[in-house]
């Protein structure tokens, strides 16, 4: 239990400075397009309702991304950008940052320990799942790069 406690304290840290920062990151850059060339559209009267459902409902979304993957950055990136106040995003991002943690010392720790054991005890077929999800990676990797160049050449060709 002690190790959980101990990954799940450094994770929690690490979860806090990261999504702050992106908050942090997303403020500027909100203050700086407001104060660009960009400042028109953004100071339409659309845009303002939809900054004022993001500061008010936001919270809950900021709270929920962190139990996603890939959405965690934008949700506070954009709760940054559209100026949620503190009083709402500190809150959501402690219990949001809380349950991420735990989440990942709990269950990341497992797949670690099972990935241990599975080559401690059985190198061969640990080696060879590594292999083939490297390959899988790879064929992914390259069918949407071929995929993409021939799009991009039928393009072309249709150009011309």
């Amino acid at each position: 239990m002690g190790k959980v406690l101990l990954t799940a304290g450094a994770l929690y840290v690490i979860v806090l400075l990261r999504a702050g920062g992106t908050f942090a990151v997303g403020w500027l850059a909100g203050a700086g397009a407001r104060r660009s060339r960009f400042a028109g559209p953004i100071s339409s009267a659309k845009f303002r309702r939809v900054e004022r459902a993001i500061q008010r409902w936001g919270a809950l979304a900021v709270a929920v991304s962190f139990l996603t993957v890939g959405f965690q950055t934008v949700a506070n990136f954009l709760a940054g950008s559209m100026r949620m106040p503190l009083s709402r995003y500190l809150p959501a991002l402690f219990v949001g940052g809380a349950a991420w943690a735990l989440i990942y010392a709990t269950a990341g720790l497992a797949v670690f320990k099972v990935i241990g054991r599975l080559f401690a005890e059985r190198t061969a077929p640990g080696v060879s799942a590594v292999v083939v999800l490297c390959l899988v990676a790879c064929g992914v990797v390259v069918y949407r790069r071929r995929r993409a160049a021939l799009s991009t050449g039928e393009v072309m060709a249709e150009e011309s």
